[in-house]
Order: structure tokens, then C-alpha cells, then sequence
């Protein structure tokens, strides 16, 4: 049987809706899977009427679960949410409220193998936090959710793979919230996540500098040396296969990503501005080191086009094959 997607609808208010619906449809989705909504069914119905998106949408049962209907695509009703609750481009509590409630859902129907994984549309961290979800992002609150300890965000695209060692905090943040031992998780998290769901033998990890020019020996800044080298030298002890750290600009600059099985970035937009400048609208979030697989969109809520039917479906569907690529290849190393 193919295997089941939970795809939530993300913020309303955005383009979560259109993309879940559009995706749900698609030919090269269900090629490859049994598609699950997850969130309002009045506003998923809203939204497929207005898009004029051909689809058969009814509440999901325990036998439409187990039996999927390529004719019907059926939808867990998180029951929150109608179509006048739809401001588009205004974050709100109530689509905070219902893209809250359908990662809760889908994050469920994962634990309990009813789904072999989850692709969650964009949310506004705004909404989320007007709604009472108090998370910097899905990442983490799925990281609750699902009691997973280790976990580190990745960007994944078809010419790099990146991780991150802190992820949605303030640049001023950043070299008191980076330590040995996190830089350390990090690296093995990656490590075992490249192994594991991509089914690389011995990979290779480059680890970035924090500072321009890795600190010019500490002229610049400390962090290289007292940091970030001892993280890498004992990971290197461990058995695994990292170098660095490499100064960020020349190390995209020439090209030397090439080289490396996935790097790690010690901030958001170090690691994230390379890639999307090469794959935009391709790149897709992954989460790794979560004990259930999801993937997301490497783009926001895109609320200037909300409502519009002018939603990019490609780091979507981008996102739908990693995580059906991924869900496999656990089963078969599990």
C-alpha cells in the first residue's frame, strides 16, 4: 500500500491551504502516496470551491485509513476554522489556532502509524503565538510533541544539504547560545540522520566558521578556536567524518559545498541565504533526528499572494518526495 501523507493545512490566511489542496491532487503525489489533509474540512472545502481545485473531500474514517480511494481524499477535521474566519495576508488567532491544532493531528497520526509521515504547510509564527502556541517555530513544537531530544533543522535541495546550530534567534543571540557540546549534537544528529534516512555509508560533514575569516586565529573572535575546532576534533574521534571550520564566504564562494555530504551553519541565514539563492522555491525543511519524518516548504505563508491561486507548488511536491523517500528508507534500516 502506498504510504500515507498527513498533509496540514498550515495558516488559512496564507497560501497553506491552496498548496495542501493543489498537492493532494497531483499527479506525481499520488503516484507515490495516499494524500491526508489535516485541518478544517469547511475551510479546505472553501478553499478547493474558490481555487476550483477538483477534488472529492469527506471526513477521514478508520476505514478510509485503511482502504484509501484514489476517487476520495479524505480529511481529518481538526474542526476549527470556517470559511469567514479567512482574512487573507492577516496573521489571526484563529488560523493560528487551526494550524496549531493540525500539526497536534498530524504529529498524533504519525506516533500511532496511522501516517508514515507528515508535510506541514507554512505557518506565521505570529499567528501561532496569538493562538497560544509559544514556539519559535514547527520544528520545535513538533520536537515536544513527539518527545524527541536530538533534533536539528535542515534544508535539503538537489546541491546541498544544511543544517543549522541555532535556528530562529536574534543574530545578537547567536555566540552565547553556540557551545562544544551543541555544535557536538549538531554534527552526530546529522551524522545519523544522513545514514539513516539517506542511506549514505560514510558521509562527509563540513562544519562553518562563526566568524569572518575563522576568527583570523582569534583576532576576530574566539569561537573557532575555543569552540567550534575542539567540537570538530572530538567528533572526528568518534568516527565521524566532519571538517572544518571553514571560513562561509569562500567556502560557498568556490564552490567547496560540492565537496561535503551536508554542511553545518551556526546560524540561520549563514547557511540558508547559499541555498535558497540556488534552489529557491526546490528546497524543502526537514527535520532531523525527530522520531517521525517531516518535511516542509522551504518558503513562508506568502501572504501577498494569499488567495490568489498564485501558490508556487514546487518546494511543496519537493517536499512530499523527500518525506516519501525518507519514510522508506527508515522502514528499511528499521
Amino acid at each position: 500500500m502506498k504510504p500515507i501523507l498527513a498533509l496540514t493545512i498550515g495558516d488559512f490566511n496564507g497560501v497553506g491551504p491552496e498548496l495542501a489542496l493543489k498537492a493532494a491532487v497531483h499527479p506525481s503525489v499520488k503516484k507515490v502516496s495516499s494524500p491526508l489533509l489535516v485541518g478544517p474540512l469547511s475551510v479546505f472545502e472553501h478553499c478547493a470551491k474558490q481555487f476550483k481545485i477538483p477534488l472529492n473531500l469527506e471526513r477521514a474514517t478508520l476505514a478510509s485509513l485503511q482502504r484509501p480511494s484514489p476517487r476520495i481524499t479524505p480529511v481529518v477535521d481538526v474542526g476549527d476554522g470556517i470559511g469567514a474566519d479567512i482574512h487573507y495576508g492577516i496573521p489571526t488567532k484563529a488560523s493560528g489556532r487551526s494550524a496549531g491544532i493540525a500539526v497536534e493531528r498530524a504529529v498524533e497520526l504519525c506516533l500511532q502509524q496511522k501516517a508514515s509521515a507528515m508535510v506541514t504547510a507554512p505557518v506565521s509564527k505570529e499567528a501561532l503565538n496569538l493562538a497560544g502556541y509559544n514556539f519559535p517555530g514547527q520544528t520545535e513544537m513538533i520536537a515536544l510533541l513527539t518527545r524527541s531530544q536530538r533534533v536539528a533543522m535542515m534544508l535539503i535541495s538537489d546541491t546541498m544539504r544544511v543544517g543549522l546550530v541555532t535556528i530562529h534567534t536574534g543574530l545578537k543571540n547567536v555566540a552565547a547560545q553556540i557551545s562544544k557540546e551543541k555544535i557536538m549534537e549538531k554534527i552526530s544528529i546529522i551524522d545519523e540522520s544522513l545514514k539513516r534516512d539517506f542511506r549514505l555509508k560514510s558521509p562527509t560533514l563540513a562544519v562553518l566558521a562563526l566568524n569572518p575569516h575563522s576568527g583570523e586565529n582569534g583576532l576576530i573572535g574566539m569561537e573557532e578556536n575555543e569552540i567550534i575546532s575542539p567540537a570538530i576534533a572530538e567528533s572526528q574521534a568518534s568516527g565521524i567524518l566532519a571538517e572544518g571550520p571553514f571560513p562561509a564566504d569562500s567556502f560557498f564562494g568556490t564552490h567547496r559545498y560540492k565537496k561535503f555530504d551536508a554542511i553545518l551553519a551556526m546560524y540561520h541565514d549563514q547557511g540558508l541565504i547559499p541555498l535558497k539563492l540556488n534552489s529557491f522555491g526546490k528546497g524543502v525543511n526537514f527535520s532531523s533526528g525527530l522520531s517521525v519524518v517531516r518535511t516542509s516548504p522551504d518558503h513562508g505563508t506568502a501572504y501577498d499572494i494569499a488567495g490568489r491561486n498564485k501558490a508556487q507548488l514546487s518546494s511543496m511536491l519537493e517536499a512530499i518526495t523527500l518525506a516519501v523517500m525518507i519514510s522508506k528508507n527508515r522502514r528499511k534500516n528499521d
